[in-house]
């Protein structure tokens, strides 16, 4: 063993216990909008010269459609900015049976491309909204008026019988409004509502300090989530807050008999609202499975072509421009480190639900550098450490 690694070679290791459900591809970095969060027009028009032409997006797409069930989301940056978006979802979709989702804002559907997003084969499409009011949501996308058009662009969509969810970005200017994102779906008919916890990465850095919860109150926000989802008639699904996963343990389950203390959701009715039920075998569009799932369940691919863990996460595993995304998914040592829990430092290396939570490795990143770092927005205190503290 060396540095903490296991002796056997990452060859060995049974990779197909890490099947891939999500891989996220960043397909442009151009965008209309100019979101607080995110990167800035002047940037992404530099970045846009480096993207992965059609025929290199086909490619890595081939790869994906050896590796089992995994859904493809395409992303950005605004996809829909992307001229040949629609040729490779339909390329995905039809031609390789890969399950096809898009993340947009929005506000660029009207009828036509609400009709060509559908006629792409695309399964669901997300809508980002990240206020429950135009106010909110316009200054956190810094361009007013984008919350009547992503409700427009949402409107037309769901006319057409797509499958459709809200994604928020939770952060001090909306996290007051959760409960009203969670009825607004409801009114809206969403299929779901996904939300996501802040990551200070990129220029999300530069609001860190006004933007992100305390470990408190972050907190008191996955519990309220955890309400909403109780009576919630859609699913609902916290993204990037991995304690969420030991809090639906603690409130829904015993971790009695169950080593590693991973216990199972014991209200068959609150799975199925969260998308853990996988109705004929196949991934939900929301399934989900433990906290982070970066490197193990998730994938990030850059509009360069570059391969992350996740799209929070900056430590690269390969490019797809010279390596096969596969092979890349197979070998990958960083990846190899975030499938051994056992090699978690801190405080989550101690917990005993770090199976099932497994700490933000992007949050640990950006307060340490080290990616396998403890959790450093988490109020837990494991159990082993809660008897030591008392001695």
């Amino acid at each position: 063993m060396k540095g903490g690694m296991p002796a056997h070679t990452v060859a060995e290791r049974p990779v197909e216990r890490y099947p891939l459900r999500l891989l996220f591809w960043e397909s442009t970095v151009a965008c209309n909008l100019e979101c607080i969060h995110c990167r800035r027009l002047d940037v992404a028009k530099e970045l846009v010269k480096e993207e992965l032409t059609t025929q290199e997006a086909f490619r890595f797409i081939d790869d994906l459609a050896t590796m089992g069930s995994p859904i493809l989301v395409l992303s950005g940056g605004e996809p829909l900015y992307r001229p040949d978006i629609f040729e490779i979802a339909r390329y995905a979709a039809d031609t390789r049976r890969v399950k096809v989702a898009l993340a947009t804002n929005g506000t660029l559907v009207d009828e036509r491309i609400a009709k060509k997003i559908v006629e792409a084969g695309v399964e669901r499409v997300s809508i980002s909204l990240d206020g429950a009011d135009a106010k909110t949501h316009d200054e956190f996308r810094k361009l007013p008026g984008s919350f009547e058009r992503a409700l427009h662009g949402f409107r037309l969509l769901k006319k057409l019988g797509m499958s459709l969810q809200i994604n928020s970005t939770i952060a001090n200017h909306n996290v007051h409004q959760l409960r009203d994102l969670y009825q607004l779906a409801l009114h809206l008919g969403a299929d779901a509502l996904h939300i996501f916890m802040l990551v200070p990465v990129g220029c999300g850095v530069e609001i860190a300090e006004d933007q992100m919860l305390s470990a408190q109150k972050y907190e008191e926000t996955l519990n309220l989530f955890y309400d909403l989802a109780l009576e919630a008639k859609i699913q609902t699904k916290a993204t990037c807050a991995p304690h969420y996963f030991r809090i639906l343990r603690q409130r829904g389950g015993s971790t009695a008999g169950h080593p590693g203390g991973m216990p199972p959701i014991k209200d068959p009715h609150l799975m199925g609202r969260m998308g853990t039920s996988h109705p004929g075998g196949h991934p939900s569009m929301a399934a989900m499975t433990k906290g982070c799932l970066a490197g193990t369940g998730v994938c990030f691919i850059s509009h360069k072509g570059e391969v992350f863990p996740c799209g929070y996460l900056p430590v690269t595993s390969g490019n797809v421009r010279t390596k096969s995304f596969a092979e890349i998914w197979r070998t990958s040592e960083i990846f190899a480190k975030l499938r051994n829990p056992d090699l978690l430092g801190g405080k989550c290396g101690a917990c005993e639900y770090k199976k099932v939570c497994e700490g933000c490795r992007a949050r640990a990143f950006y307060q340490t550098g080290d990616y396998m770092a403890e959790e450093p927005y988490c109020i837990y205190v494991p159990k082993g450490l809660q008897k030591s503290s008392k001695q």
